[in-house]
C-alpha cells in the first residue's frame, strides 16, 4: 500500500480523506474531545515508545476490549516500520504488516493508555497476528471488532479484495485461546459480501447479559449499521446469530433492518451501565466528523448523533474506537486515527459535554457545526444553505434556508426507521410574503411523499408538524418551497423527529 487509497487500517479513499480533510479555521476547538496522549505511531506525547520497543512507527485503528486475561488488548490496522514514508500507509517495503497486537493492565487512562507488551515474532518487533488468505485475491486483512468469552478472544475482521473501491471479498471471526498470540480463522466462521452478509463486513462487538451483539456495516463508510445476536458459547457458528427485523429478531440476515445510519464508518458500540443506554461512535463522513448517539437497546431507537471530534480540528481523522472502562464513569475514551501523521491516539470526552435528546435526526437544529462547515447532514437540493450567526434563527444562532425565483428547492436528511412505529416530525419555518408553495414532511428515498405539511406566508417562525407511520426502513425527512417567478425563501430551524 505505497499509494494513498483509504483511512482505515492503512490506506486512504480520495473522496474519504477529503470529506474529513478541513482546514483548522476554528481559534478555539469545536471537538469536545481532546487528546489524552499517543497509543502507537511517532510524535508528540508518545508515552509508549512503539517504534523503539516494537518496530511501529506507524499504524492505526486502535480497537480495544477487555480480554480473557482480564486486561486490555489493543489491535491496530496496517503497520509500518523501518523506511516508512512520513505521510499515511507505506511503502510496502517500509517493513509492512496487516495488523498487530498490544496488552496493557493500564487502569488510568488519565494520562494514556500504557501499552506493556505486543505479540512479537522476534524480540523487539510486533507480529502480523492475522495473515492473508491464499484462497482469495487479498489486499489486506483488517480488524474491526474484538470481544471475548471465559477464556477465549475473538476478533472481526475483514477480508479487503481492493481500496478502490473499498471492496471486502468477506468478514469473518478469528479466535485465540492463548491471550491473543496465535489465532484460528475458522473458514465456517465468515460472513460473505452479498446478499444480507454484506451488511455485516465490519462490526461493532458488545457482550451484553448472556449475549453477544455484533453490530454491522457494509464495507466502507456509506452504510447503515445492523445488529445481530448470539449466545456466548455460540460466537464462530453465524448460523446462531440472530438479527433484528421489522418482526423482531431472527434467524435471516437477508431480513435484517437498519438501527441507525446513513454514513457509518468505523463503528464501536457499549453498554454504559450509569446512563444504562447503549453508546456508539462512528465517523460520518457527511459531517467530517466522529458522532456519538445512544440508545435504550441496541435495536434503538438511536439518537441522530452529535459530533465529538471534528476534522476542523483533526484533519482526515476517522477510527473512533470505545475503551472498555468507558462503561462505567463520566468520560468516553476512545481511540482516534488521523492519515497524517498516520497514528492511533486516546481521546477523552465528558458526557456531559455531548448532550444527547431522543431527536432521531442529526443536528436537527444546525447548531452542532464549526464555523464555515458545509450543510451535512443535512443535503440541499437546488439553492440553499445554512445561516450561521446572522440572526435568523428560531433558536440559538443557525438555521437552514433556500431561496430562488423558480423551481424546487429544498434542504432534507435522510434517516434509518422502523417499519410499522409511528412518528412525529415537526421544526419551525418563516417565509417570504411571495411563498404559497411550500412543504414540510417526510418522503421516501426513492421517490413518492410519505406525509407532509403545505404551508403558504408564513412572517413569523411557526411550528410545523406531521405525523405518519414508517413503511419503509428509511425516510428523508424535508422542508422546502415550488418558486413560481418571483423571489421566494423558506427559512427552517429545530427539526426533530421522533418516535411516538
Amino acid at each position: 500500500m505505497s499509494t494513498p487509497r483509504k483511512a482505515f487500517g492503512g490506506a486512504v479513499l480520495v473522496a474519504a480523506l477529503a470529506a474529513s480533510t478541513l482546514p483548522a479555521t476554528a481559534a478555539a476547538p469545536f471537538s469536545p474531545a481532546q487528546p489524552v496522549a499517543l497509543l502507537a505511531g511517532q510524535g508528540d506525547r508518545d508515552i509508549n515508545q512503539t517504534r523503539t520497543r516494537f518496530a511501529v512507527h506507524a499504524t492505526d485503528l486502535g480497537i480495544m476490549w477487555r480480554d480473557s486475561r482480564g486486561g486490555t488488548a489493543v489491535v491496530f490496522g496496517d503497520t509500518y516500520g523501518e523506511g516508512w514514508g512520513g505521510h499515511g500507509a507505506g511503502p510496502e517495503t517500509a517493513d509492512w504488516r496487516f495488523n498487530v497486537l498490544g496488552h496493557s493492565a493500564d487502569t488510568n487512562l488519565a494520562d494514556g493508555l500504557r501499552i506493556d507488551s505486543m505479540v512479537e515474532d522476534r524480540p523487539g518487533h510486533a507480529a502480523e497476528i492475522l495473515h492473508r488468505d491464499p484462497a482469495v485475491s487479498e489486499v489486506t486483512v483488517i480488524p474491526t471488532a474484538a470481544v471475548s468469552v471465559g477464556s477465549r478472544d475473538y476478533l472481526h475482521y475483514m477480508s479487503i479484495r481492493g481500496w478502490q473501491p473499498w471492496t471486502t471479498n468477506y468478514s469473518g471471526l478469528a479466535y485465540s485461546d492463548d491471550g491473543g498470540r496465535t489465532w484460528v480463522k475458522p473458514t465456517a466462521s465468515r460472513w460473505p459480501n452479498q446478499g444480507g452478509s454484506a451488511r455485516f463486513q465490519m462490526g461493532a462487538f458488545v457482550r451484553h447479559d448472556g449475549l453477544v451483539y455484533l453490530f454491522g456495516t457494509p464495507n466502507g463508510r456509506f452504510g447503515n449499521a445492523h445488529v445481530a445476536r448470539v449466545a456466548e458459547p455460540d460466537v464462530l457458528n453465524p448460523a446462531a446469530y440472530e438479527y433484528w427485523t421489522a418482526s423482531g429478531w431472527r434467524a435471516d440476515v437477508d431480513a435484517s433492518v437498519p438501527v441507525f445510519g446513513t454514513q457509518v464508518g468505523e463503528l464501536s458500540v457499549l453498554y454504559h451501565n450509569g446512563l444504562r443506554r447503549w453508546v456508539s461512535l462512528a465517523l460520518d463522513e457527511s459531517r467530517a466528523a466522529i458522532v456519538l448517539r445512544t440508545a435504550p437497546a441496541p435495536n434503538g431507537p438511536w439518537s441522530g448523533g452529535r459530533v465529538v471530534a471534528h476534522a476542523v480540528d483533526y484533519p482526515a481523522l476517522y477510527g473512533g474506537f470505545l475503551h472498555p472502562s468507558s462503561a462505567d464513569g463520566p468520560d468516553l475514551y476512545f481511540s482516534m486515527s488521523q492519515w497524517a501523521p498516520y497514528d492511533s491516539k486516546l481521546m477523552r470526552v465528558r458526557l456531559s459535554d455531548v448532550p444527547t435528546d431522543p431527536n432521531l435526526l442529526s443536528d436537527g437544529g444546525f447548531e452542532d457545526r464549526p464555523a464555515g462547515a458545509g450543510p451535512g447532514p443535512w443535503r440541499i437540493g437546488g439553492r440553499g444553505g445554512i445561516d450561521q450567526g446572522l440572526g435568523q434563527a428560531h433558536s440559538g444562532r443557525n438555521n437552514g434556508w433556500v431561496r430562488h425565483d423558480t423551481g424546487w428547492h429544498d434542504l432534507s436528511q435522510k434517516v434509518v426507521v422502523q417499519p410499522g412505529s409511528r412518528y412525529r416530525i415537526s421544526g419551525w419555518a418563516r417565509t417570504s410574503a411571495t411563498n404559497g408553495e411550500g412543504y414540510f414532511g417526510v418522503r421516501r428515498p426513492g421517490g413518492g411523499v410519505v406525509a407532509e405539511q403545505r404551508f403558504g406566508h408564513l412572517p413569523d417562525y411557526r411550528r410545523l408538524t406531521v405525523e405518519f407511520t414508517a413503511d419503509t426502513t428509511e425516510v428523508e425527512a424535508f422542508g422546502g418551497l415550488w418558486a413560481r417567478s418571483a423571489d421566494t425563501w423558506v427559512q427552517l430551524d429545530d427539526v426533530v423527529l421522533e418516535r411516538i
